[in-house]
């Protein structure tokens, strides 16, 4: 039997980690300190290590990680997703990164993962590697989470890569940061937007350009790819390029030489190039708009940001930080959400993803009277009757169709059940009652705790 050591600060995560992989069929021991962790691991060795980072004591999980990373993989969990977190344990040598509140699912899988593999060593493909959060990024559900620990694996590499997503996801951000933890991160970050230039003012601007090669011409001038010299070159909206200037584009990168408008030598360029889309190129490509050997070029790895309707947990954080943005620009201190504003927020799709929902919470700091953010206040197509109905009590459906008390407390045990995600203990301190008295009204309202 595989064995597992857990080690959290926190007496409930422990149990908790400990039933999901007992589930399993995997031996588990749980350790509150970074002491207790280590007299542990010196009595039986362990296949696995899960560790919360922030640990209540002079030791942190990093320092366990230091520890354990050449007996057997790392895990490690922390309350505060984020890029800093993503990337400071996976520099240090972690297997993979959990964020809480995380889903047993997920859990399980990255252990599973993590079981099937020896211990990692500094080169194994599998260990990811960077450090701490950046440019602005803000997000801790599971699809931000991944994106991180992808940012953090391309991060120390020299290959191009392709960052698609719709508009407003805040791609030019995946490239800041992909830059701000490369090896090129004190070098220049030169973004360039392919779609608001024609194609020759876009050549001119890239490549540079000699005096007197055409009108306006008035003096010698490095191209942006020159100013990004031993840094990132960031071509954004790149599916919006003519056919004419994908084949200079592609000329470029095979060769790693640029020719200046008007010259008649190239000139050698180092700059790592990011390019981003909105457009699916691969369909751009079957559609014969876009050149397959320059998507393939850019495509060397591909990271896809996802829209805020894919991660809605992430709004209220997102909302938050914007608020606070809006009301200093505001000179106003003290603003807050009102609980159906917030509703309204979740309830709306976002076609325009980050970028809207800024844009609609500056609207609405600016229009407040009070400094309690409203509905009213909100822009108008977010006061439509769906967000309205979503500003109600999710715990109305309990009880708007008048039930009797047994059929209310039966609900309101599945609630409690479906809110724990199942976990009998946090279910039962929920409810101020025992497990066995759990058990028993499971029992009797035929809810199966086992599903």
């Amino acid at each position: 039997m595989k064995q597992i050591l857990v080690v959290d600060d926190d007496r409930a995560s422990c149990e908790l980690l400990r039933e999901i992989f007992v589930a399993q069929g995997w031996g588990v021991e749980t350790a509150q300190t970074p002491e207790q962790a280590r007299a542990l691991f010196m009595e039986k060795p362990f296949a696995l290590v899960v560790s919360d980072i922030q640990l209540e004591a002079a030791q942190t999980g990093f320092d366990l990680l230091m520890t354990f990373r050449a007996q057997c993989p790392v895990i490690l969990v922390t309350g505060f997703g984020s890029l800093d977190a993503a990337v400071a344990a996976t520099r240090e040598g972690a297997w993979d990164f959990i964020s809480k509140p995380f889903k047993v699912k997920e859990v399980v899988n990255t252990a599973r993962r993590a079981l099937q593999h020896s211990a990692p060593t500094e080169d194994a493909p599998e260990t990811l590697s960077a450090r701490a959060e950046t440019a602005g990024m803000t997000g801790r559900a599971p699809a931000m989470i991944e994106l991180y620990k992808q940012i953090a694996r391309v991060a120390p590499a020299r290959a191009t890569v392709l960052v698609m997503g719709e508009s407003g996801t805040g791609k030019e951000l995946v490239a800041r940061a992909i830059h701000q933890y490369s090896p090129r991160a004190k070098g220049p970050f030169v973004p360039v937007n392919c779609g608001a230039l024609t194609e020759t003012l876009l050549e001119a601007e890239l490549f540079g350009h000699l005096r007197g090669s055409f009108t306006g011409a008035t003096a010698d001038r490095r191209g942006l790819w020159e100013e990004a010299e031993g840094g990132t070159l960031f071509l954004d909206e790149i599916g919006e390029t003519s056919p004419a200037m994908q084949v200079k584009l592609l000329r470029v990168l095979q060769e790693g030489e640029i020719r200046r408008v008007g010259a008649a030598r190239s000139s050698r360029v180092n700059a790592r190039v990011v390019a981003a889309t909105n457009r699916e190129l691969e369909a751009e490509v079957a559609a014969g708009r876009f050149r397959e050997d320059l998507f393939y070029r850019l495509s060397v790895v591909t990271l896809r940001v996802p829209p805020l309707r894919a991660r809605k947990e992430d709004i209220p954080l997102l909302a938050g930080r914007f608020l606070q943005k809006a009301a200093r620009n505001a000179g106003r201190g003290g603003l807050k959400f009102a609980p159906e504003t917030l509703k309204a927020l979740l309830a709306y799709s976002w076609p325009g993803n980050v970028r809207e929902l800024e844009a609609a919470i500056e609207h609405a700091a600016l229009n407040t009277r009070d400094t309690e953010i409203a509905v009213e206040d909100l822009p108008a197509k977010l006061q439509t009757p769906d967000t309205r109905a979503a500003s109600r009590s999710p715990l109305a459906a309990l009880y708007e169709d008048l039930p009797t008390l047994d059929e209310l407390e039966r609900r309101y045990l599945a609630h409690v059940l479906e809110i724990t995600e199942g976990h009998r203990t946090r279910a039962a301190e929920t409810l101020g009652i025992d497990r066995r008295t759990l058990y028993r009204m499971a029992e009797r309202f035929g809810i199966n705790l086992d599903q």
